[in-house]
């Protein structure tokens, strides 16, 4: 399944990286950055993320909840946001349900090799739990740009 722009997205139930139980309806009635990352303390996946934070209040300015996604457990997720100050959730998603309700768990080349990974995307969503603009092309020392630009 892969969720388009127009389409409500349903509501899933994951952990934090606390691992306290996570869903979506928490955030109702808000505006959603959601995106998904391939991996905690990577180069990409770290640009990305600190640019978020660097720009977060300027999102928050603009009614923007930032939720980041990886399969990396929650233990993992806790050490990232401490390492990089993230003021946002991070939310696992280990079994990968989340990635395929989005259509992010996708095969992926790399020197030749076929393997399964996320894709790296980002889900912006309105207060009506709508998908208002998906960004696929992510450049992620700026994606707050791209996201304050659709």
């Amino acid at each position: 399944m892969s969720l388009k722009v127009g389409d409500k997205v349903p509501n899933f139930d994951t952990t934090d990286q606390n691992g306290k139980s996570f869903s979506l309806d928490k955030f109702k009635n808000q505006k959603i950055v959601l995106y998904f990352y391939p991996k905690d303390n990577t180069s990409g996946c770290t640009a990305q993320a600190c640019d978020l934070r660097d720009n977060f209040q300027k999102l928050k300015d603009n009614n923007y909840q930032i939720i980041g996604v990886s399969k990396d457990s929650p233990k993992s997720h806790l050490k990232f946001i401490e390492k990089n100050n993230l003021p946002f959730d991070l939310i696992s998603d280990e079994d990968k349900s989340v990635h395929k309700l989005f259509g992010t768990w996708v095969e992926k080349k790399m020197y030749g090799n076929t393997y399964m990974g996320t894709a790296r995307k980002t889900f912006l969503i309105d207060e009506n739990g709508i998908i208002t603009d998906i960004i696929e092309k992510v450049k992620t020392k700026e994606h707050t740009n791209q996201i304050l630009s659709e």
